[in-house]
């Protein structure tokens, strides 16, 4: 159970966003819902649309150390994992860890970066550790990547690989924003200069007994059904080449699990598998035609699976 001053930081914490970035609560909840879970997050949308803001936002708000990494096309390995330098005094290789060892990565324009550097990443994200020269070195605790990407129509873009994107628990569009929120950013002082002054709601401690408290919500056996009617039905539809596999289904759950823990329940309902559905398993569908897109499939699964 969640203390009252614990539950009452991660409501200042997310009110504290949803100041610096306006009129986008919904995405700026299914920020925090990565978080809690453990996961990793995808921003992919129009350059100047807040992906870097809600980035940083989210960094400063829950108090962790954050690394921001320009992705380009000559970017290598080496340049977010660190290197190992021979060292003549003590004829050893010293490592000297690269920026991906924080508690937040913001890996920005991630698929303007080529597939080997991409790669890079695949152990840090999946096993919160960087295996180099035969040496394993552990990163922070919490990890946790927000990777920003532009539309892959657009020039300079490298696709992310399946087995990366399978690496983040979800993927969102922020899109413009509305009439009232686009009046007071032309208005307001500069993004920056808020994140800036911006104080920390959470600590590093605290995300861990919130990521803890998060794996405790109940999931009820109905609710587990209704996920792997899902996955199921993922797998029969027409339009789909590649469906969901089981490892999407439990970070279906896990992101559930969280989402309720931010609505103040210890259960999770069958609402929460819906409004994660398409943001969890839009990005991990694979269509049969390439005018299909990952996203509308979802939203069809999940408009064909009634709810027992």
């Amino acid at each position: 159970m969640l203390t009252d001053a614990l539950r009452d930081a991660l409501r200042q914490a997310q009110d504290q966003v949803n100041s610096l970035l306006l009129g986008k609560a919904q995405e700026v909840r299914l920020a925090f819902v990565a978080v809690l879970s453990g996961g990793h997050l995808l921003i992919e949308d129009l350059p100047g649309l807040g992906k870097t803001t809600l980035a940083h936002a989210m960094a400063s708000s829950l108090g962790l150390g954050v690394q921001r990494v320009q992705f380009t096309s000559d970017l290598l390995p080496a340049d977010v994992l660190g290197v190992s330098v021979y060292d003549a005094q003590s004829r050893q290789f010293q490592f000297h860890p690269g920026p991906v060892f924080t508690h937040v990565l913001l890996a920005d324009e991630i698929n303007r970066a080529p597939p080997r550097t991409q790669s890079a990443l695949l152990e840090a994200m999946a096993e919160q550790q960087v295996t180099l020269d035969g040496a394993t070195h552990a990163l922070p605790d919490p990890f946790f990547v927000i990777a920003t990407q532009n539309p892959v129509d657009l020039s300079g873009t490298f696709p992310l690989p399946d087995s990366q994107l399978d690496r983040f628990l979800l993927r969102l569009a922020l899109g413009y924003p509305d009439a009232q929120a686009e009046k007071a950013l032309l208005s307001g002082s500069d993004r920056r200069d808020l994140i800036a002054q911006a104080q920390p709601r959470l600590s590093a401690g605290e995300v861990k007994t919130l990521r803890a408290a998060a794996a405790q919500v109940h999931a009820s056996e109905a609710l587990v059904d209704y996920v792997q009617a899902l996955l199921a039905r993922s797998r029969q539809h027409a339009g789909v080449r590649v469906g969901l596999s089981p490892r999407a289904g439990i970070a279906l759950l896990r992101a559930a699990r969280a989402y309720a823990l931010l609505l103040g329940r210890n259960h999770v309902l069958p609402e929460d598998i819906q409004a994660l559905f398409v943001a969890v398993a839009g990005h991990r569908i694979v269509p049969v035609a390439e005018s299909s897109s990952g996203p509308t499939l979802a939203k069809a699964i999940l408009h064909s699976v009634p709810v027992d």
